[in-house]
């Protein structure tokens, strides 16, 4: 796999710094049950990083201590670790907002058949990959056959009240194919509403439209066909200042399987440490720990860019929880 790393270092976008925290997105390890054309993650069923006992204690620890109100898991397939359950459980106890990046198919898969009731009994918000409601171009950027299994995960979410209960959340996810920005969250989120509820009768609560990331396998794609310097064109000449001011760097904080934190998941998949300055040597930096940074104030911060972050604010800009504008 060809890396980007070297092709966004020398970066022009602006210098940004941190505001409070309050999410922590938690990368529970890179195992999955597929292996997606545009992950950013490169997740498979063939990794083997996945978070331990010991540091999810330290991400519970880090929770309460900075008094977070949002945990974001996400993976790989974050349900596929066997600490998920134990970690949902007691992040509800303490009163942690929980949401689950679920890739839909996992709650098909043999010894993950009662995780949809689990996620319904600790009402978990569910932020679900679904990149079209087409068989035809979720299958080409997914793997042959992942359409149907996910309008059958969305179908069992569905029956344990998720996208109909006012307390059961279910967003999907857009991913768009190529080197093109998403379209209007607004419109393709009416889109989507109409042809799922028609075509399968499911329901849902929100559309979330996410920019592909010049990075790890959707990046080495853009090299391998040639399209990598079209592609940051395309970013660069999108770039919307009003964006700034929205990027989930401000106030998320990212923790891989190993427990050091980065100001973005982008970021970690770069291995780019965070609270980097523009001019700083990448590679001299180390990362910290999440128990380093226990009594640390992380506002005011410098937030690690490259040119990758122009992926966040082109177009109506992109985040986690979808569109800036």
């Amino acid at each position: 796999m060809k890396d980007t790393f070297d092709l966004l270092t020398d970066t022009d976008f602006p210098r940004i710094k941190r505001n409070h925290l309050e999410t922590l997105q938690v990368n529970l390890g890179y195992l999955c049950n597929q292996q997606c054309l545009h992950c950013h993650v490169d997740a498979s069923p063939r990794r083997k990083e996945i978070m331990t006992a010991e540091t999810v204690s330290d991400v519970l620890n880090f929770i309460e201590h900075k008094n977070i109100k949002t945990l974001d898991l996400t993976g790989g397939a974050p349900e596929m670790n066997p600490e998920f359950f134990s970690l949902v459980r007691q992040a509800r106890d303490i009163g942690v907002h929980v949401i689950d990046r679920c890739n839909l198919t996992v709650l098909l898969e043999p010894g993950y058949e009662d995780t949809a009731s689990f996620l319904a009994e600790h009402r978990v918000e569910i932020v679900a990959s679904m990149p079209c409601y087409l068989e035809e171009n979720v299958d080409a950027q997914r793997g042959k056959g992942v359409f149907e299994q996910s309008i059958e995960g969305l179908r069992l979410l569905n029956s344990h009240g998720y996208g109909i209960d006012e307390h059961l959340s279910l967003n999907l996810v857009y991913n768009p194919q190529g080197i093109n920005l998403p379209p209007s969250q607004h419109e393709l989120e009416r889109d989507y509403k109409k042809e799922l509820k028609q075509r399968f009768d499911i329901s849902f609560n929100n559309l979330f439209t996410i920019t592909n990331m010049p990075i790890k396998r959707f990046g080495s794609t853009l090299i391998s066909k040639g399209l990598f310097d079209e592609y940051m064109q395309l970013l660069k000449s999108s770039y919307s200042k009003d964006n700034l001011s929205g990027v989930m760097c401000r106030t998320t904080l990212s923790v891989d399987w190993q427990g050091n934190v980065y100001d973005c998941d982008f970021n970690q998949m770069l291995g780019l440490p965070a609270g980097l300055s523009i001019g700083h040597d990448v590679e001299s930096s180390s990362n910290k720990h999440i128990n380093e940074l226990l009594d640390s104030d992380l506002r005011g911060g410098d937030i690690a860019i490259m040119d990758h972050c122009y992926g966040c604010t082109a177009g109506n800009g992109s985040s986690c929880g979808g569109a800036l504008i």
